[in-house]
């Protein structure tokens, strides 16, 4: 271990309590209490500044506020004079900084490369009153070093992954059979990374690493996408699409055939595009499913793993969003006893996570629910579901014509895709039974010219289904670091066009933090447009109907348009005018 110069000063945790006494940020009794307890092994060899966070003292500095080790971190890189950095993995080049140095010699001295350039590095510090590893590492890599403070338990913690997943790539370049590690067990359980010296099987160690990211990120979908020299992975965050890391293109082959093996798909198959899913266990003990599909393209195989986590699936209504007329007209819809509910949007818009959160609300004791899904997206005890299964001729259709034999009492069709299915649905719907299902057009009124175009009479329309609600999904502002701004008239025209509007008193802008990754953004929330078939709607479907005759008619009834919907949320202070534009349709283009 290098000596410590003579300017050097090893944080104590004594010190540093006086200190915060000193600049007002804690009380003296509290400092003395600290200093006086008796603490156990594991608590000695803490970080001191994560020992002070565990005993959440109040901050006098912020009346109502506790002293969280990211508030500490702040003050220490303020006192010692060095510029604070949070590590973003999402924009961190791990085969890159892990380059700077070695995992001991970091974890020696308590440091993290977190960036690199041409003239310098910057390197993240646990210890900011001591220097003397810096000679050394400007002479090994050649570059200024640029010391910063830094998050004591992301410093920690990131090395550990950072360097467990570099030492997996370079181990994986050379293995042979990569493809072919079939220990099931060590994905499922998530969270064993923990020494990045360990001569483990290390494609096993990339897939753990990539889950397990991929959930600490709020992702909803991975992609691994074969180049020609690598391969990409990308994740959509809040609809976003994120990238995340590049693997040598024979790295990203093993990664792809790994997750295969554990999803029941055909390894040697590579010709022809496959579905499967598999199911996940965190360390935390929480199970998270992914529905897994790849496809054959010019530089391999591309995989999307669509990540389904619960409690994502099953939210309340005022969490999707879905509150006031909105949710009292959905409610009517979907407690009748017999009829079709139609809920529509391309992939990605909510649909599914509106129908669970339904569901879950209807399936009580005393009734019968069934659905046929495919894929089955959440188990759920609460249902009897089914899968799709068309290489034995299990189609949505059958699926439906064998549940109306087992005394249903709602069923839920995954999606209502040709005239078959949309005829055994409606003859569900006609024998007593309520019916959820999902159709792809753009918005509600079109819904209804779809049926049509699939074959379906205008009569039986009419007579079954009950209403129909488009949505989409837009991102909501991070209500960490929104701050008010300036209404921009001519877009928010735009936005309630046709319609006359007045522009809210205020609207808020996205500012950027730490909490929604200095995007603005946090979270996601529906735009619902609701079309209940009223008897002035159902006089105007016929076999020839034009749906601007419908968005007419439902306008009239109070039936708000996708993007007048998002209006509601801009005024709202819930989202931006951008978003709402980004993602709901005008109606003269639909």
């Amino acid at each position: 271990m290098a000596e410590i110069a003579a300017a050097d000063r090893i944080l104590d945790l004594r010190t540093l309590l006086n200190d915060l006494v000193a600049d007002g940020l804690i009380h003296q009794d509290d400092a003395n209490s600290i200093a006086g307890a008796v603490r156990t092994r594991e608590q000695a060899a803490m970080h001191p500044l994560a020992y002070i966070a565990t005993q959440q003292l109040s901050d006098r500095s912020r009346p109502g506020k506790t002293l969280h080790l990211d508030a500490l971190t702040e003050w220490l890189a303020e006192k010692a004079e060095l510029p604070l950095v949070h590590i973003d993995p999402l924009k961190i080049k791990v085969a890159k900084v892990t380059e700077v140095m070695s995992y001991a010699f970091a974890k020696r001295h308590g440091i993290l490369c977190v960036a690199v350039n041409a003239e310098e590095v910057t390197i993240a510090t646990t210890q900011p009153f001591v220097s003397a590893w810096k000679p050394q590492l400007e002479h090994t890599a050649r570059k200024a070093v640029r010391i910063a403070m830094a998050n004591p338990g992301d410093i920690e913690r990131f090395m550990v992954e950072f360097y467990t997943l570099s030492r997996s790539v370079t181990g994986a370049k050379g293995m042979t059979g990569a493809s072919n590690v079939t220990n099931f067990e060590q994905l499922l359980e998530l969270g064993q990374m923990t020494d990045p010296e360990a001569n483990d099987q290390h494609i096993v160690n990339i897939v753990d690493w990539l889950l397990q990211y991929a959930f600490d990120q709020r992702a909803s979908d991975i992609h691994l996408e074969p180049r020609r020299e690598v391969g990409k992975v990308r994740f959509r965050i809040d609809g976003v699409l994120h990238q995340v890391y590049e693997f040598p293109a024979s790295v990203a082959n093993a990664v792809t055939s790994r997750i295969k093996i554990l999803g029941r798909m055909n390894v040697a198959e590579k010709r022809k595009p496959q579905d499967g899913r598999v199911k996940t266990k965190r360390a935390d003990g929480s199970e998270v499913e992914l529905r897994l599909s790849t496809l054959p393209t010019a530089f391999g195989e591309k995989m999307v793993m669509r990540i389904f986590d619960p409690d994502v699936l099953l939210r309340t209504f005022a969490e999707l969003g879905l509150t006031g007329d909105d949710h009292a007209r959905w409610q009517s819809m979907v407690n009748r006893p017999n009829g079709i509910v139609l809920v529509t949007g391309p992939t990605g818009s909510g649909k599914t996570t509106t129908l669970y959160s339904t569901l879950k609300q209807l399936a009580t004791s005393e009734v019968n629910v069934s659905t046929i899904e495919d894929p089955i997206e959440m188990v759920e005890e609460a249902f009897n579901q089914t899968q799709v299964q068309h290489q034995i001729g299990l189609d949505f259709a059958a699926g439906v014509r064998t549940l109306m034999r087992q005394d249903p009492d709602i069923i839920m069709v995954g999606e209502i895709r040709d005239l078959e299915t949309a005829q055994m649905a409606i003859q569900a719907a006609l024998t007593g039974h309520l019916v959820l299902s999902t159709l792809h057009t753009n918005d509600a009124p079109t819904s209804v010219t779809r049926l049509l175009d699939l074959g379906v009479p205008g009569y039986l329309i009419k007579s079954t289904v009950l209403g129909i609600v488009a949505q989409r999904l837009v991102r909501t502002l991070c209500p960490h670091c929104k701050e008010p701004g300036e209404l921009d008239l001519p877009a928010w025209q735009e936005l309630v066009k046709p319609w006359k509007a007045p522009g809210p008193k205020q609207v808020y802008k996205p500012v950027g933090c730490l909490e929604c990754r200095n995007t603005g953004y946090l979270g996601r929330q529906g735009l619902y447009e609701m079309l209940p078939i009223s008897e002035p709607i159902k006089e105007l479907i016929t076999d020839s109907c034009e749906p601007q005759l419908l968005r007419k008619q439902g306008m009239k009834e109070g039936m708000r348009t996708l993007r007048l919907a998002g209006a509601q949320k801009v005024a709202a202070g819930i989202t931006t005018i951008e978003e709402v534009m980004r993602v709901a349709p005008p109606p003269d283009t639909i």
